[in-house]
């Protein structure tokens, strides 16, 4: 039973990995029309400081879920050890 649950929580975190990599694409997509406003603004304070923010929470968007990612397989994996006996 627990071989068949690892198994399909593994395909599960595969998959999240591969959602990670379209959110990382995803972000330097965000981040191209944010980088190109500031350079049409002139780089003003203002234009830097909105773009900086938008960049901010881009980067949020694309780091927070892999951290996730990487506390979810940890906390499975050490789950797995405590479930399985030693022999």
């Amino acid at each position: 039973m627990l071989g068949s649950i690892s198994s399909i929580l593994g395909v599960v975190l595969k998959l999240g990995a591969l959602g990670l990599v379209f959110n990382e694409i995803r972000g330097i997509i965000l981040a191209a029309p944010v980088l190109y406003g500031m350079y049409q603004a002139g780089g003003t304070w203002t234009a830097i400081w909105l773009g900086v923010s938008s960049l901010g929470g881009i980067a949020l968007s694309v780091i927070v879920p892999i951290f996730a990612a990487r506390r979810l397989k940890k906390h499975v994996r050490n789950r797995n050890q405590l479930a399985v006996p030693a022999t």
